[in-house]
């Protein structure tokens, strides 16, 4: 595969299920590759003993066929072709297939590709051509998929928003097990550096650059890993009262995460309004939070009506914590009356426990090991699983009709 043809594939691959079918140890060794590489990570790869007529009964007893079928053979002849024409009647018309072959033969390549296979390969196969192949084949069946972006905003400041979406990004990496990375658009201000335990070596300005000129190895520099699956952008190094980027520049630091992350997670609480109108508006959840105060209501109510009207008047993607209940008693909105005063249904409430959050202000991770935390993690998780079911491909996407049967299914059924 050319460089060009590299780059095209150098991204964060949509969620797929593949298939492999195969008698060969090498072939079958080639799949840690897969596991080894990150553009991989919301693919599901299941490997099989066999070859066609196995890929045949396994779909004829009705599981579902995958996102891309890949299958080995030791020949090719009218048996074989026979058999794929048994096994396109059994899977999804949006089925893609890349066919393993014994032989070099330009005439034959040329057949299978008319019959609708999206490419054939000849053993033995380098393990990173494989890759490659894979995400060349995956990206055209399914085209690029915009990862989750989810926001963070308070109502106003002290209602603990940034130790939150810290928080948040450590329960998504670990708890739900996606990788994740954690941006904070606070610039000189961020804690993040505090919560989750780094030094900043960047600022956003640099950050930036790095993303404008494609300067990879400066970029991956500037992330801290927490661990396997959560990264943060580690920024912050920025004099507290310089300007910020703009809302274009930050955007497209978003753009090039996006498609390396399944997970992006921002801290909004700091940021330039402009970046906030924009992050919000191409997020797949935002979550706003409040303190049950009158002055946090207050503002709250006016923060969700400014969301529905960025977004059009759909605040389906908006998810409201009430946090540090209890720390002004006496002085709140009783948790029945909240939803009344501002026509929005809390999703999460969260008691005030300062011995929790001040304890583990500078290790937000060891909140998930310690008992006195789990209300904490109980109230809060349900509120990031929103959106996750079904994110990881099920087989059910009998939309999907392009791509390798889509074309073979009908090019046999013509014959």
């Amino acid at each position: 595969m050319s460089e060009v043809e590299h780059q095209g594939t150098n991204i964060l691959l949509p969620a797929a299920r593949v298939a492999i079918f195969s008698n060969d140890a090498d072939t079958v060794s080639s799949v840690q590759a897969f596991q080894d590489d990150w553009r991989f990570a919301r693919v599901e790869v299941t490997v099989i003993e066999g070859g066609v007529d196995e890929a045949v009964a396994t779909y004829q007893k009705g599981d579902p066929s995958p996102d891309l079928l890949i299958i080995q053979t030791d020949n090719i002849d009218d048996s074989f072709t026979g058999s794929l024409g048994d096994l396109s009647e059994y899977c999804n018309e949006g089925t893609a297939a890349i066919i393993i072959g014994p032989v070099n033969d330009v005439y034959l390549y040329r057949t299978l590709i008319e019959m609708g296979i999206s490419d054939y390969l000849v053993r033995p196969i380098q393990p990173e051509v494989f890759t490659e192949v894979i995400a060349k084949s995956l990206i055209e069946r399914l085209g690029v998929s915009d990862s989750r972006l989810i926001t963070f905003m308070g109502a106003k400041g002290g209602v603990g928003t940034s130790i939150l979406s810290q928080l948040a990004s450590v329960l998504v990496s670990e708890n739900l097990g996606q990788k994740t990375i954690l941006m904070d658009a606070s610039g000189g201000a961020s804690s993040s550096s505090v919560g989750l335990a780094f030094d900043p070596s960047a600022t956003m300005l640099e950050a930036y650059r790095a993303v404008n000129s494609g300067n990879e190895d400066t970029l991956n520099r500037m992330f801290h890993h927490v661990n396997d699956k959560l990264s943060v952008l580690a920024t912050g190094a920025d004099a507290m009262l310089d300007r910020s980027l703009s809302a274009e520049q930050y955007e497209e630091i978003l753009d090039h995460l996006l498609v390396q992350y399944p997970v992006v997670i921002v801290d909004l609480s700091s940021a330039d309004a402009s970046v906030r109108k924009a992050v919000i508006s191409r997020a797949s959840q935002n979550v706003v939070v409040s303190m049950p105060t009158v002055t946090s209501l207050r503002f709250c109510r006016s923060l969700l009506g400014e969301i529905s009207d960025i977004r059009g008047g759909n605040v389906e993607s908006v998810s409201l914590v009430l946090n540090k209940r209890g720390m002004a008693k006496g002085h709140e909105i009783p948790d029945g009356d909240v939803e009344e005063v501002l026509e929005f249904k809390p999703s999460s409430v969260i008691d005030y426990l300062p011995s929790i959050f001040l304890q583990y202000e500078s290790d937000i991770q060891k909140m998930l090991v310690d008992k006195d935390s789990a209300s904490v993690i109980t109230a809060f998780l349900p509120v990031l699983k929103k959106g996750f079911s079904g994110s990881v491909g099920s087989g059910d996407d009998t939309n999907k009709n392009s791509g390798l049967l889509g074309g073979f299914l009908n090019k046999l059924s013509a014959k």
